[in-house]
């Protein structure tokens, strides 16, 4: 029997060794943890249960029969984190290069499928050179297994994916479907296609850093969520963004112990300028309504022009989708459409309501913006919000003006309630072009044309240029005190917690893509 346990505990020490010390120490020197660091650092002390350790692959050709590992390239299993169930799988590309074999998708499959059935999040920690070629289509068939259940799962269950190495070719297609990646700066990168590939079909001369680096991600593309200066910080951010969630589609988003206190944050009077035109920044705006520093921004430097992110208010989880003026004037384009889009229905995915702040100028005009669809993708956030069944609140700050109003959760797509600050403009468009259009009979006639025009101006102004008509038409539920929002915001959201809304029975709506 001792024999047995012998031969047991070696096999776990192998399975432990991974690709040997040789490649440990390789991993180390790029600046990257081995997989099971990586989880070591990511769970609760003492949590993690594997499955699947002494797993191999059964491939032949080539001679790769000769050279296995035990755990084949890829530790799965669950754990918690804070408490809470996870399943996490974590490549190891000490191991082949992590490459993705047969055995390999299985594994993930395996975990997959129980963290659908037991409704917990998926966290997958990415550091794979691709499908294994000496596999051919049979790791492609694993691939395309893994896809599938990332599909089935969205929705479900969150999916978050930290890309800690590369990620390329068919890899990258699951974590896209995924709700949130994150990626390490300089050593992490995501592409379809390689610089070699790129040099010989394009003749660009690219370095992997620039082609698919976690700066290009989260600037130019906006695939990745989250830039991180190491893999320490990365994991650090998949906990703190898991503490926003539910652990599932059935659960409601979680709520903190809160006392209440003084809400007032007289600060708030004092944010907008004097000035309509002069640009102020938003944060300042939703760090004095939150709970104090609970607010953590997602896509922080894709799209600028528009501030999504997770935050508290009195101790509750909300989304905040907040139109930024400091940069581009909070105007809303293809880029803030679609990112606002894609986080109002994660939050909506799993019961997490949202809060919008609106300073909206309108849609970004220009031959680039219509040639490449802002028709479509703007109509990707109103869509959004439309379909969004949670509690949702919109405070409007300042300018609130054309199709922009509407899309914004407004009243007229199902907002629940709506406030807007004295400071608040709601109108077609601002007073300048509409007096331009209404008076250019009086303007042009006038001996003094900029003199009338003014003059126009200001008449639009002080009437439509101020909350109450809207507020008069029931679009605006109340005017309030910029000092009294979060007081405002914390019973409101208390009196929606058990709202019950449903949409008309569908296999599912057509999103516009």
């Amino acid at each position: 029997m001792a024999n047995k346990f012998k031969i047991l505990e070696d096999k776990i020490k192998e399975a432990h060794l991974s690709g040997g010390e040789k490649r440990i120490e390789a991993q180390h020197k790029k600046g990257k943890l081995t997989a099971r660091e990586r989880i070591h650092f990511l769970l609760d002390e003492g949590s993690f249960e594997e499955i699947g350790m002494l797993v191999t692959h059964r491939a032949t050709d080539f001679g790769i029969d000769k050279e296995k590992y035990l755990g084949d390239g890829v530790i799965t299993g669950y754990g918690t984190i804070n408490g809470r169930l996870v399943y996490v799988f974590s490549q190891d590309f000490t191991v082949f290069g992590g490459s993705l074999s047969e055995t390999h998708a299985e594994k993930i499959c395996k975990i997959m499928d129980l963290a659908i059935k037991n409704g917990a999040p998926l966290i997958g920690l990415n550091d794979s050179g691709g499908a294994r070629i000496q596999e051919g289509v049979v790791s492609l068939g694993g691939y395309a297994d893994i896809f599938y259940r990332n599909t089935l799962a969205s929705g479900v269950i969150p999916q978050l994916s930290a890309i800690m190495g590369p990620c390329a070719g068919g890899a990258v297609y699951s974590p896209a479907i995924t709700d949130f990646i994150l990626m390490v700066e300089n050593t992490s990168y995501m592409f379809v296609t390689g610089p070699n590939v790129v040099k010989t079909v394009t003749h660009e001369e690219v370095t992997s850093e620039e082609l698919g680096g976690a700066s290009t991600h989260s600037t130019k593309s906006g695939v990745t969520h989250f830039s991180c200066t190491n893999e320490i910080e990365c994991i650090n951010n998949i906990k703190q963004l898991l503490s926003y969630m539910p652990q599932n589609c059935e659960d409601d988003a979680p709520i903190i112990a809160y006392e209440a206190a003084n809400e007032k944050r007289p600060e708030l009077n004092t944010i907008i300028p004097a000035n309509p035109n002069q640009p102020y920044d938003i944060r300042d705006v939703i760090n004095h309504v939150a709970d104090a520093d609970s607010f953590l921004e997602v896509h922080k430097n894709f799209a600028e022009n528009i501030v999504v992110g997770f935050a508290r208010l009195g101790g509750r989880s909300i989304g905040i989708v907040a139109n930024q003026p400091a940069f581009l004037a909070g105007v809303l384009d293809i880029n803030s459409s679609t990112k606002a889009a894609r986080f109002v229905r994660f939050c909506d995915c799993f019961n997490i309501p949202l809060l919008v702040f609106e300073d909206v100028p309108g849609f970004l005009p220009g031959t680039d913006q219509e040639w490449h669809g802002i028709i479509t993708h703007g109509a990707k956030l109103l869509y959004a919000f439309c379909e969004a069944t949670v509690p949702r609140i919109t405070v409007i700050t300042r300018k609130a003006y054309g199709g922009a109003y509407d899309v914004m959760n407004s009243k007229h797509i199902g907002a629940d309630m709506n406030y807007a600050w004295p400071t608040a403009e709601i109108a077609v468009m601002g007073a300048k072009g509409a007096a331009e259009i209404i008076f250019k009979k009086e303007i042009t006639e006038a001996k003094d044309a900029a003199a009338k025009l003014k003059e126009k101006e200001k008449e639009y102004n002080e009437l439509f240029a101020n909350p109450y008509r809207a507020a008069e038409r029931g679009f605006i539920d109340e005017v309030i005190k910029p000092e009294d929002t979060r007081e405002k915001l914390i019973r409101a959201f208390e009196m929606l917690k058990n709202k019950a809304a449903k949409l008309p029975r569908k296999k599912h709506g057509n999103i516009p893509l």
